[in-house]
């Protein structure tokens, strides 16, 4: 019998047997789901054989601060609270971590059941860097903002991952074109599902098969660390200009060094200029 507290469930992001055993019993064992979608919560318990006497509550972005100490209050209660997405871990790119952060500061019990996550699988597939990865979200989708999040994280030593939906990929991997050259990039599509696919190559070579084939489904867009050649001085100045704000000179340049590979001296004096600007 499970103890009174939150439970995050990773669900299936497209095969369903992509749940475990342990996912299954202790949905079966919670007297409350909170989820993104009511209808697409029911619907997974339906396709797995689940009963639904359950109380189905909304648990989204516009409602995470209101609904949190709700949930809070019936888990005090003696109820045991599930945590789902529509597909894969909760949290990631999802909301939840208010309510984590809410259960830890009222000493509520919290565990995670784990399962799948697209983030993890993708690189899996990739074929990419995996040593060192950053998860960054949704793709914006104002040109602007695009632009300005690719050039942001253009000089940060580790292969970079994202989210995109079908209908923007095309104009997302033309921007990336412009800032990311001629880096390697993997897409995935479709994970754990019958047309599961993952294409990797050139940006113009995989923009050439998806102009080919329309893009559909869910994509993971992933893209390679930047060759040595590009952590240059240059494009670590604006970082370097942040870091100078928030830290010590000293402390700066260790960082930096360290993060991007890059000479102390040359970075020590760029420093210095900077900070006698």
């Amino acid at each position: 019998m499970l103890r009174n507290g939150l439970y995050i469930i990773s669900t299936p992001i497209g095969n369903l047997q992509d749940i475990s055993p342990r996912g299954i019993e202790t949905l079966k064992q919670a007297d409350i789901i909170a989820c993104e979608d009511t209808r697409i919560a029911k619907k997974l318990f339906t396709l797995l054989g689940l009963q639904l006497n359950k109380r189905f509550i909304k648990y989204e972005d516009h409602s995470e601060e209101k609904n949190a100490q709700m949930i809070i209050d019936l888990i005090n209660d003696n109820h045991i609270v599930a945590l789902i997405s529509d597909a894969g871990a909760p949290l990631i790119s999802d909301p939840g971590y208010k309510l984590v952060r809410k259960c830890r500061e009222q000493d509520i019990y919290v565990t995670a059941v784990p399962g799948a996550c697209a983030v993890i699988t993708a690189l899996q597939l990739s074929g990419l860097p995996t040593n060192r990865f950053m998860f960054a979200g949704f793709i914006p989708n104002k040109d602007k903002a695009r632009h300005d999040l690719f050039n942001e994280l253009k000089s940060i030593n580790t292969t970079l991952i994202f989210y995109e939906t079908a209908p923007r990929l095309l104009k997302t991997l033309e921007q990336a074109a412009e800032i990311f050259t001629d880096r390697e990039i993997a897409v995935c599509r479709e994970l754990t599902k019958m047309y599961e696919e993952t294409v990797s190559g050139t940006i113009p070579e995989v923009m050439a098969h998806f102009t080919e084939q329309e893009p559909r489904g869910e994509f993971v867009l992933m893209v390679a660390p930047p060759q040595e050649k590009e952590c240059q001085i240059a494009d670590v100045s604006d970082i370097l200009r942040r870091r100078l704000q928030e830290t010590s000179l000293k402390t700066a340049v260790k960082e930096i060094c360290a993060e991007y590979n890059l000479s102390k001296n040359d970075v020590y004096a760029l420093a210095l200029e900077i900070k006698d600007e």
